[in-house]
């Protein structure tokens, strides 16, 4: 039965890549190979749920997929009942500073909080007021206050850096709730959300002491993971991409204190300190591995990040830290192919703009142009595909062997396979001649 694939869902996959970026939804529609490496993420998602903690370091080349896999992964996490933070690195974004970068990478993390329910962002709110309906029952059927309850429950929350102050500021926005004070609920939310620049101001507002800054980011999300437990939620997974931006810092002293961050979060993760909280970072090969600027720079990183020497000549090993994103082969990129064809032409096989015989010859025609880069750092060779299914579909009359040059694949005797006729469509792909 022929599944038809809604015009949202279409648009949104096929405008992200011809844009070259990542599509925020539908990434299972074209997913394609690295079957390990997404069970061994899978089993971290497991873990986190499971009271656990994980951290791990998603390693590609520029337009290998890292960005479309941490979304992958993203969208299983929330799948799974796990509230996830995502944000991208940047100049103005750093897991250490002083000058305000900290906090300011906390905020993004929080404004594209997301939830099954609020998968697109925004879902601290939510969460906030789900622990509080959750906490109301509980204290009707023990016929105790509910901000009684809420103290008791947030009580192991104390044990953490700045832990008394967000059990008050969860209680001051449940106070808000049951006032209908909206401001004291924004105040609270705003604390919550980082959004305070001064002790003075927060003091003001919800009678604290501190406030989300620059040193305290780590800490607050270990509170965060915590918390989102008690508001029934599996755990919190915290993915970050663009970590590339580290290591291009020019301040030797400034990039050394982000490393060394990174090294609290893996020494917590490792021994279990972190609970019901996981790390997902996204980085190229010379952020890992350079050992001028790279992570292999400081040493107790690059001991605690070095592979595995006899996961060598084609062997792999997923136990560790590091996951080394493999390289799509030609058949697996024949396939992404095929599935962007599919989504292209809204699931509907009649309205396919080009036949597998097109597919062979494109591929054939970029593996003359770019060699076999094409299909290893894929983001612009499918960019290319996805304006030649434009063109294709708003001038009916040019055909794609026009537009490819008439080129085909020429038959190997050394066993690679021809050019595909209709009648064989259904065969297996086996191999290409490059």
């Amino acid at each position: 039965m022929t599944i038809i694939i809604r015009t949202k869902d279409r648009d949104v996959v096929i405008q992200s890549l011809r844009a070259g970026v990542v599509p925020r939804t539908g990434q299972h529609l074209i997913q394609v190979g690295r079957t390990s490496e997404i069970e061994t993420l899978v089993g971290d998602i497991d873990r986190i749920t499971d009271n656990g903690s994980v951290f791990r370091i998603v390693i590609g080349e520029y337009g290998a997929g890292k960005t479309f896999f941490l979304n992958l992964v993203r969208s299983i996490a929330i799948e799974k009942k796990l509230v996830v933070a995502s944000a991208d690195l940047n100049p103005d974004r750093r897991l250490h500073a002083s000058g305000g970068q900290a906090r300011s990478l906390y905020a993004e993390l929080m404004r594209n909080l997301s939830t099954r329910t609020k998968p697109d962002g925004g879902a601290l709110g939510g969460i906030v007021e789900k622990f509080i309906a959750t906490t109301k029952s509980e204290a009707k059927a023990a016929g105790l206050s509910t901000e009684i309850v809420i103290r008791q429950k947030l009580d192991n929350l104390t044990e953490l850096v700045n832990g008394y102050d967000f059990a008050d500021v969860i209680a001051a926005y449940y106070r808000g709730f049951e006032e209908s004070n909206e401001q004291l609920k924004s105040d609270a939310v705003r604390w919550l959300r980082g959004e305070f620049s001064t002790k003075t101001d927060a003091k003001q507002a919800l009678g604290v002491r501190t406030i989300v800054d620059d040193a305290a980011v780590y800490d607050q999300l270990k509170l965060l993971a915590r918390f989102v437990r008690l508001a029934g939620f599996s755990g919190l997974l915290v993915s970050l991409d663009e970590l590339v931006n580290l290591y291009k810092m020019a301040n030797t002293q400034a990039r050394n204190a982000n490393y060394e961050q990174i090294l609290r979060i893996l020494n917590d993760s490792l021994q279990g300190k972190a609970v019901g909280l996981g790390f997902v970072l996204g980085g190229t090969p010379e952020f890992l591995l350079d050992t001028r600027r790279g992570l292999y720079s400081y040493p107790a990183l690059q001991s605690r990040l070095a592979q595995n020497t006899f996961a060598s000549g084609g062997l792999v090993d997923f136990s560790g830290p590091v996951i080394r994103l493999s390289s799509l082969t030609p058949e697996d990129f024949y396939v992404l192919l095929q599935k962007i064809s599919h989504v292209y032409a809204f699931g509907d096989k009649t309205k396919y703009l080009l036949p597998d015989q097109g597919i062979y010859s494109f591929m054939e025609h970029c593996s003359k142009r770019i060699g076999e880069a094409y299909f290893r750092t894929p983001r612009t060779t499918i960019t290319t595909f996805i304006n030649l299914l434009a063109v294709l579909e708003q001038n009916a009359n040019i055909s794609w062997q026009d537009l490819l040059g008439g080129i085909e694949v020429v038959a190997d005797t050394g066993g690679a396979i021809d050019l595909i006729s209709d009648a064989d469509e259904d065969e297996d792909f086996t191999s290409f001649k490059m």
